[in-house]
């Protein structure tokens, strides 16, 4: 008995060191409050946001951060606040909870070219109807090619999601400017759509990437009890919100609908229980080659990093990375370089996970 607990103890042993061979969790900085996404300039500058407001300049070599000053009206109420950051062709674009005034805010875009002293936004898009709520207000943002996709939560509003006459619980697409794309859903079947609304149906998604290997988007959603996703977007289509569950039910414990049903955008993926899914990538790069195509896809209550393998929207395995080592990771990034990948959470700190 005692040479078999031997054995297994040399077994964990071994096996601990394999995995501490292959990643490497790297703490990089601390301290940040409250920070919700980060975006890269280049090998050494990094934009994070704080909910409360600040947009700072983290700098990786000199571990140096400098807020930069900025004339966004932000509303912090709730689960919104400062929210998505991105960074392309020098211009920054952020989204947020705009104050609406009266309590009532919006999931707003902004642009700004970028300057180290102050960021002079201008907002793109307003989701309307304003709406008096501090929940779901989605805020992931892509671009592909010369459109901007944003998506809108539906603020805790649910069958508003199935409303397209109003923007909450939609995919948007918009042109870099602003500007509405004349291909989009309203200018082809769905003629009571507003003009900016790409997909409907959806709750809270707090994910999205573009795939540099089939030119798809995917974002994670979450669900409420249970019947978080990942899934694809898809023109003129409608994931079902509030309609159908995916799994999950009320907070109260009632059943809201079927998982799913026909005349739906299926996910590729369900989690039931939730595991409270945040953000995530299409992993392309060197670091971990091996990844090449799959999504990583990070969680706040399950405190994971998983990775979700697929081919043409049908789900092949699912690996947890790793689980409970940093927190509630809320967003993550790959360095385009060297394929290293960078994670945020809600405890404030940045990370990098390398070989």
């Amino acid at each position: 008995m005692i040479k078999i607990l031997q054995i297994i103890f040399i077994f964990v042993i071994s096996f601990t060191k394999l995995l501490s061979e292959e990643i490497n969790l790297a703490k990089l900085a601390s301290g940040f409050n409250s920070p919700w996404s980060l975006s890269l300039i280049d090998d050494e500058n990094i934009l994070i946001t704080e909910k409360s407001g600040n947009l700072i300049l983290f700098n990786l070599n000199e571990k140096k951060r400098k807020k930069l000053n900025h004339n966004l009206n932000i509303l912090e109420d709730g689960q919104g606040g400062l929210l998505e950051v991105l960074y392309f062709n020098g211009y920054i674009y952020v989204s947020y909870s705009e104050n609406r005034g009266n309590g009532n805010s919006s999931t707003s875009v902004a642009k700004a070219e970028y300057k180290k002293k102050k960021l002079e936004f201008k907002n793109i898009f307003r989701a309307e109807p304003p709406i008096n709520s501090g929940y779901h207000f989605g805020s992931r943002m892509i671009i592909k090619e010369k459109y901007l996709y944003v998506s809108a939560g539906e603020r805790g509003q649910g069958m508003i999601a199935q409303d397209p006459t109003k923007h909450p619980g939609s995919i948007i697409r918009i042109h870099l400017d602003g500007k509405i794309p004349k291909d989009n859903p309203k200018f082809k079947n769905k003629k009571n759509w507003l003009p900016e609304i790409y997909q409907i149906g959806v709750r809270n998604p707090q994910g999205m990437d573009l795939s540099p290997f089939d030119s798809k988007i995917y974002i994670t959603n979450h669900g409420a009890r249970g019947g978080d996703w990942f899934g694809e977007v898809r023109p003129g289509e409608n994931y079902g919100w509030k309609i159908l569950g995916w799994g999950g039910t009320n907070y109260s414990g009632i059943k809201i609908g079927p998982k799913w049903k026909p005349g739906f955008t299926k996910a590729i993926k369900y989690w039931v229980p939730s595991i409270a899914v945040s953000s995530m990538v299409i992993y392309k790069g060197e670091e971990f080659k091996e990844w090449n195509g799959d999504a990583l896809i990070t969680s706040l209550k399950d405190e994971s990093l998983r990775k979700i393998k697929f081919e043409k929207n049908k789900l092949l395995n699912e690996k947890i990375i790793f689980k409970g080592n940093i927190g509630r990771i809320r967003d993550i990034e790959i360095e385009n370089n060297s394929g290293q990948i960078f994670l945020l959470t809600d405890q404030g700190s940045l990370w990098r996970l390398s070989k």
